[in-house]
């Protein structure tokens, strides 16, 4: 029996590797969406009759994010104060406490859009406030059309969010909007 050639294996790999990575990224999706629906559930129960003001509710929102969402390395707030933004609750490592000329948190707030940013390396003007970030989600709060914070996650694995979490995200944020 003949063996295989050696480059014949190591070219089977990646095929079988980008099945296996596709197959586990459609089960992360699956599962994240899942997460969500438990998350938004919680949440609900926690803000809505017990959260005495905004700082309290951002508070409960950070911590059970960051407790049930193994991929955040950061999970928190910025509130918009003229044209920067001041940290405010978050969970994880020691944040940035004012953000000022660039960055994926002040591009949310200007454009009044989720972004997303797969590498942060490659995003212009990103504030890097711990090295160990690799991708980002910053999501604006708005009250009345104008950005008043910004609800911002940072993942040490690059690729970590996608337009999936967008919705999730702001449906969650939504339960801010009486504290407003």
């Amino acid at each position: 029996m003949r063996s295989v050639p050696s480059v014949w294996k190591a070219a089977a790999r990646p095929v079988q590797s980008a099945e296996r990575s596709r197959v586990e990224a459609e089960s992360v999706i699956g599962d994240r969406t899942v997460r969500y629906e438990r998350i938004y559930d919680q949440l609900r129960g926690l803000i809505g009759a017990a959260s005495p003001d905004l700082s309290a509710a951002m508070a409960t929102v950070c911590a059970v994010l960051h407790a049930k969402m193994p991929h955040h390395l950061w999970t928190g707030f910025y509130r918009v104060a003229g044209e920067e933004l001041h940290v405010g609750p978050y969970q994880g490592p020691v944040a940035c406490q004012v953000l000022r000329g660039g960055g994926v948190c002040l591009h949310a707030v200007a454009t009044r859009a989720a972004v997303i940013v797969p590498d942060v390396a490659s995003f212009p003007g990103h504030i890097p406030c711990d090295k160990r970030a690799q991708s980002e989600i910053a999501v604006p709060i708005l009250k009345g059309g104008r950005a008043v914070a910004v609800f911002d996650v940072d993942s040490a694995t690059p690729g970590q969010f996608t337009v999936d979490d967008v919705a999730p995200l702001e449906r969650i944020l939504e339960l801010l909007a009486p504290y407003l």
